[in-house]
């Protein structure tokens, strides 16, 4: 059998992985829904970015003691607490969004259900390596990777579908986000019902004493480590300038005028490119020289993003974004097993919950860099601006940080002290 699908054999993966495909893709609609709801109630593309800056905030200052608890706690306890806890939020999303509460409610609950997602992220990922035993921990990342690709590709097609359907059922278009947070909070509910029964190994719980030292080991360990603080680093940066996602909404109304119909597609484009190339990795050999390919793949995400941001054509548009995502998907593989792999269990929460400070610092805070410099500049500028400051930031990577270039095979690594 095919090492990548050895890890099927494992129950208890196989059924986190269906389950967590199922509310990743309802939780990839709620975004989708919610960003096109924020743009129809304010036509102003600084509430795009806003609504990134709500959803990074609780990630970045709940990072470490979430991660604390990922290292000390059941891991899965954290996660149905966690889905538990989110479905509430979303059904009070559901009522705010189909009332048209005021604007500031609608954010209010957004930073809600971030606060609790960020107490989940790292338990999450941490998680994952207690159903699995080390040596197919590589294999396992491929197929989680994949999961959020698929939820990515099918939760935003189905988000733009029901929401042009919904459309022609209310009165206000924005209402028609409502149901789909509905839906969010129903397979919340079902995610936890589902893992219930999943029996993981349980997590090395640290030995050191709790105290302000061992919360922020996770930071310290990674800054230590050249390799890692570089290739993270070099993700944040780069999707921070590069960020073309958060600005959808007004391509698909404003530039390329088709409304939700194009919503659904182009929000799904870089995650159908990422799908493939998940593919693509779980079939090849490993990777010979991950370094190189990590600093290609960066460099090609922004060549993807200055094309969409200059397209005006839908075939064209989509195409920039697969590739976009199909190059994001090389550099998140390459970066998520390097992780997993040099990090002890005992520190895996932490470590894990610091690597989602850089994620959010890139993702939510690249959207509220790019709906504030899309509100100055206009988008198109804003995007492909963003684009060529990837190239760059990749070029400068590639000459401070050498021993990226250095890094050969990922299967090699083992977990350091």
């Amino acid at each position: 059998m095919n090492s990548s699908y050895a890890v099927f054999q494992i129950p208890d993966f196989r059924r986190y992985l269906a389950a967590g495909t199922l509310s990743a893709a309802t939780s990839q609609m709620t975004s989708t829904a919610a960003g096109w709801e924020i743009y129809e109630r304010t036509n102003q593309p600084w509430a795009l970015g806003l609504l990134g800056f709500v959803v990074a905030l609780p990630f970045i200052t709940l990072a470490l003691p979430a991660g604390t608890l990922a290292d000390r706690k059941p891991r899965k306890t954290i996660l149905i607490c966690a889905r538990i806890l989110g479905a509430f939020a979303l059904i009070l999303l559901a009522l705010a969004s189909y009332f048209a509460l005021p604007i500031w409610s609608f954010y209010a609950l957004i930073g809600l259900l971030a606060m609790i997602n960020a107490f989940a992220g790292p338990a999450g990922g941490a998680f994952v390596t207690n159903l699995v035993p080390h040596e197919q921990i590589a294999a396992a990342t491929k197929w989680t990777s994949l999961r959020w690709n698929i939820a990515s590709l099918v939760g935003p097609i189905l988000a733009g579908l029901l929401i042009a359907y919904f459309a022609r059922n209310f009165e206000v278009l924005a209402q028609s986000a409502a149901p789909i947070y509905a839906l969010d909070a129903f397979a919340a509910l079902l995610f936890a019902l589902l893992i219930s029964p999943v029996k993981p190994q349980q997590n090395t719980v640290p030995r050191e004493e709790l105290n302000w030292s061992s919360v922020v080991a996770g930071w310290h360990f990674i800054k230590a480590r050249p390799l890692v603080f570089g290739s993270i680093s070099l993700d944040m940066v780069a999707v921070l300038f590069g960020g073309a996602t958060a600005l959808i909404p007004i391509y698909a109304r404003d530039i390329l005028m088709i409304g939700p119909e194009a919503l659904g597609p182009l929000r799904a484009a870089p995650a159908a490119g990422a799908m493939l190339m998940s593919l693509v990795l779980a079939h090849i050999p490993p990777l010979k020289r991950a370094g190189k390919t990590l600093l290609w793949a960066v460099a090609g995400f922004g060549a993807a993003t200055i094309v969409f941001g200059l397209s005006k054509n839908l075939w064209l548009s989509l195409g920039a974004l697969a590739t976009l995502g199909a190059c994001d998907q090389i550099s998140v593989y390459v970066r998520h097993t390097l992780l997993q792999l040099v990090t002890p269990d005992a520190m895996r929460g932490r470590v894990g919950a610091v690597n989602s400070i850089f994620i959010s610092t890139s993702n939510e805070i690249g959207e509220l860099e790019s709906g504030l410099a899309a509100q100055v500049f206009g988008p198109v500028l804003a995007v492909a601006g963003g684009g060529a400051v990837t190239i760059l930031v990749v070029a400068f990577v590639a000459w401070k940080v050498p021993v990226i270039r250095r890094l050969r095979r990922l299967e090699d690594l083992k977990p350091q002290v």
